[in-house]
C-alpha cells in the first residue's frame, strides 16, 4: 500500500483556487481523511491540501455547449403531457441522426460488445446519447469539488456522497489520474456513460485493452455500458417493450411501473399492437400524454434499463431512441459493404 502514499504525495495542486473553501476545518472532513489513511493508506498531508482548496463554484468556466435543435416552423403550442415534454427533451434534437453516426463510426467496438455481452448496439448508443449527447456533453463540473460540497455541505444524502467521494479518490489512484482535473455532471457522474465513481470499479471495463479504464473514451464507454446491462441481467435476443391497446383514453385500472408485474393472460382487454414474442410476466408502463395515456408492456430487459436510471420514462426514452437509431441505421447502411452490425441470422 506504500505506492498509494507515494503516488498521492507526487500529485500537487497546479494552482491555488480563487474563492476556495477550506473543508479541513470541519470535523467530518478530518474524520474522512483519517479513515482514508487508516483504511486505504492514503497520504493525510496530501488529502489535507486537497480539501483545504475546494472550489467554491465547481462549474467549469468554458464556452456554452452548442446542442443542435430542430427548426420549428409551426408556432402552434406543443402538447404538454408529462411524456410529451420528457420525450422532446430526451429523444428529439437530432439524437437519432447523431446516434447513427456514432454507431457507424464505432461499429467494430459495438460488434465486439454485442458478441461478448449480448447487448444490441442501438441500446448502448441510446444510453450514451441521452447521458452525454454522444460525448459532446460529458459534464461541466469539477467532480472532486462537486462531491466535496455534497459530502460535507448541507445535503440529505451526505453518506451517499461521502462514499462516492471515497470511491472517486480510489479510482483516481487506480487509474493514475489527478483528482482535480476530472470533469463530470453536477452529481459527480463521469464520462460518456456518466458512471458514478462507485460503479467504476465493478462495472467499467478496459474494452480496448490498453491497460487503462477511461469511460471518457468511446471504446471503454461502449464496453462499460454493455457490461453494466449484462451484470444487471440483460437477456440476449429478448424484446424490451411494445405498445398495447386498452379501452378508453386514460388508464387507471391497474398499478403501473416496474414495481408491479402481471401475467399476460390475466390482463384482460389489454393486447399488444404488434407481435410480441415474450411469455414471461410484464410490467405495465404508462406514458401520460396531454389528451390520453399510452400504455406499454415492459419486459425483463426494460427493467434492466431502469437499473441504469430507475425512472420508467428514462427507460422508455432509451427504448424508443434505440428503435429509431436502429431503423435509421439500417435504412442508411443496409447496402453498405462494411455494415457489420446488423446481419441476417441464419
Amino acid at each position: 500500500m506504500r505506492t498509494i502514499t507515494i503516488f498521492l504525495s507526487l500529485l500537487v495542486l497546479s494552482t491555488t483556487v480563487i474563492n476556495a473553501i477550506d473543508y479541513t476545518k470541519k470535523q467530518e472532513v478530518k474524520s474522512f481523511i483519517e479513515m482514508m489513511n487508516k483504511e486505504f493508506n492514503y497520504n493525510e498531508k496530501y488529502l489535507n491540501k486537497l480539501f483545504s482548496n475546494i472550489r467554491e463554484d465547481p462549474k467549469v468556466k468554458s464556452k456554452k455547449i452548442k446542442v443542435q435543435k430542430k427548426v420549428v416552423t409551426n408556432k402552434e403550442p406543443k402538447p404538454q403531457g408529462s411524456w410529451d415534454i420528457y420525450s422532446r427533451t430526451h429523444i428529439e434534437n437530432n439524437q437519432t441522426k447523431l446516434g447513427v453516426e456514432f454507431m457507424h463510426k464505432h461499429k467494430k467496438i459495438f460488434k465486439k460488445a454485442q458478441k461478448k455481452y449480448g447487448v444490441p448496439p442501438e441500446y448502448i448508443t441510446a444510453i450514451i446519447g441521452i447521458e452525454s449527447y454522444y460525448g459532446k456533453n460529458r459534464g461541466r463540473y469539477y467532480v472532486l469539488d462537486v462531491l466535496a460540497h455534497k459530502a460535507f455541505g448541507e445535503n440529505q444524502r451526505k453518506k451517499f456522497y461521502q462514499y462516492e467521494l471515497q470511491e472517486f479518490l480510489r479510482m483516481c489512484y487506480r487509474e493514475q489520474i489527478e483528482p482535480r482535473r476530472i470533469k463530470g455532471s453536477e452529481s459527480g457522474a463521469i464520462g460518456l456513460a456518466q458512471f458514478m465513481p462507485s460503479n467504476y470499479k465493478s462495472l467499467a471495463v478496459d474494452f480496448d485493452n490498453n491497460g487503462k479504464i477511461r469511460i471518457s473514451s468511446p471504446n471503454d464507454a461502449i464496453g462499460s455500458v454493455a457490461n453494466y446491462f449484462k451484470k444487471n441481467g440483460w437477456r440476449a435476443d429478448e424484446p424490451v417493450s411494445t405498445r398495447v391497446r386498452y379501452k378508453g383514453n386514460r388508464f387507471n385500472g391497474l398499478e403501473t411501473g416496474t414495481k408491479f408485474k402481471y401475467k399476460r393472460k390475466n390482463l384482460t382487454n389489454i393486447s399488444p399492437r404488434r407481435y410480441f414474442p415474450y411469455r414471461d410476466e410484464v410490467h405495465l408502463i404508462k406514458l401520460e400524454r396531454e389528451k390520453y395515456d399510452e400504455l406499454w408492456y415492459g419486459a425483463h430487459n426494460f427493467y434492466v434499463i431502469t437499473r441504469y436510471n430507475h425512472s420508467s420514462y428514462y427507460a422508455m426514452a432509451v427504448h424508443q431512441l434505440a428503435e429509431k437509431i436502429k431503423a435509421s441505421y439500417l435504412k442508411k447502411y443496409k447496402k453498405h459493404k462494411k455494415n457489420k452490425l446488423y446481419l441476417a441470422k441464419k
